[in-house]
């Protein structure tokens, strides 16, 4: 069997049926083309037996790749095995026995609402005012790329590539298009709607953007800011407001939106659909902020509480 012919119609199918982004489908292509490179002299990956599977996962884990990294791997070779299964191009899947690597589910660090309304005030402050080095453009979209995503709890890559028509609409709620091509509705505060709207002032500025149908437009490959370039920025601001650079990434301010959310009030339910989350256990990660919740409850005021 061809192996890099059957990766290709698994990534086909995985953009044409699934809606699978390009990140994810670059993540599957690479994936999937280091398991057939280590199995070189072996039958190939589309052709491997279930103990070429355990060779692979323990080559994998021999070379000291974290159990979550094990793991995604893992699951990108199982859905290609069921795809090949599916199409009748296999008689069996070869990764029906292996076992999963256990992985641990932690929340990723959080800022907290003092930090975050830190890193929020520097934000602002340096849209009026930039400070040496950094162009007042540069300046006003960041902050509305903060506020939008503590505002919205969006992943990173919905963040950057929203179209314009957000902005240009006065609205407390807009849809966004998010994994697997599912559409969501998130809340939009007024901070956020002021921040985008001094944002599309300073836009106008450059006609460059007229064109685009993005809000923060680039000249990049998809037209829109690439994420690494906001990710950079975001951490550079975290250190000009006093906070450590590896303590604040757009990962940790979307936590951050949720786990304030529930310290407040929310409900875990409410929460998972304003994240995207397709299961509600992968929302359960914040678990232990509605214990918290609940023992400050019960301890402020039942009535035999110390």
């Amino acid at each position: 069997m061809n192996t890099p012919a059957a990766i290709e119609a698994f990534l086909e199918m995985m953009s044409a049926e699934r809606g699978a982004s390009q990140n994810t489908l670059d993540a599957y292509r690479r994936d999937l083309e280091d398991g057939h490179r280590s199995m070189h002299g072996k039958s190939g990956l589309a052709a491997a037996t279930s103990a070429d599977i355990a060779w692979l996962m323990d080559r994998i884990a021999a070379e000291g790749f974290a159990a979550s990294t094990q793991a995604r791997k893992l699951s990108a070779l199982r859905q290609f095995f069921r795809f090949l299964y599916a199409e009748g191009l296999r008689a069996d899947d070869p990764t029906g026995t292996t076992v999963s690597p256990k992985k641990p589910r932690t929340l990723p660090g959080v800022l907290s609402e003092a930090e975050t309304g830190r890193l929020l005030d520097r934000a602002l402050d340096e849209a009026r005012s930039p400070p040496q080095g950094i162009e007042r453009e540069a300046a006003v979209r960041l902050h509305a790329l903060v506020e939008v995503l503590y505002a919205t709890g969006l992943r990173v890559s919905e963040l950057v590539g929203l179209p314009l028509a957000v902005a240009l609409r006065d609205e407390r709620f807009f849809v966004v298009r998010g994994k697997g091509n599912k559409e969501r509705m998130v809340p939009l505060s007024g901070k956020a709607r002021a921040a985008m709207t001094a944002w599309l002032s300073v836009r106008a500025t450059d006609p460059a953007a007229a064109e685009s149908p993005f809000l923060f437009p680039a000249r990049s490959d998809t037209g829109f800011l690439p994420r690494q370039v906001f990710a950079r920025d975001l951490k550079a601001l975290a250190v000009r407001a006093g906070l450590p650079s590896s303590a604040v990434s757009p990962h940790v301010v979307r936590h951050a939106f949720a786990s304030h959310l529930l310290q407040n009030g929310a409900d875990l339910r409410a929460v998972q659909l304003l994240l995207g989350h397709s299961d509600i256990s992968t929302t359960q990660i914040y678990t232990h902020v509605l214990e918290e919740r609940l023992m400050k409850l019960v301890n402020d005021h039942h009535p035999l509480a110390d």
